[in-house]
């Protein structure tokens, strides 16, 4: 199993919940109002008067198969809206219980 962690601009809330709906992985879990940067380009979104936008973040444990169809929609999201940051970063999941 796979765990991938999505960071995006919270205008992307609902996309990125239709994309797992999509796919048929229900599970995750979200994190809203979450600050940071781009490592290469990205704007911050601090919630501040300077930088007032915000980014959420999910993540999602799913079987191997699906990481290949995840990461394809991602990128085809990010594709339309490259200013708004999608992200997504994929990790091995040892164990679940």
């Amino acid at each position: 199993m796979k765990s991938i962690f999505l960071v995006f601009n919270q205008v992307l809330s609902a996309d990125v919940i239709q994309l797992l709906d999509d796919l048929e992985i229900r599970g995750f879990t979200r994190w809203t109002s979450v600050h940071g940067r781009g490592s290469e380009t990205g704007e911050p979104r601090m919630g501040s008067h300077t930088w007032p936008e915000l980014n959420d973040a999910m993540l999602c444990v799913v079987e191997d198969r699906l990481v290949p169809a995840v990461l394809e929609r991602v990128r085809e999201l990010d594709a339309k809206a490259p200013e708004q940051g999608l992200r997504a970063f994929v990790w091995n999941v040892e164990q679940v219980f």
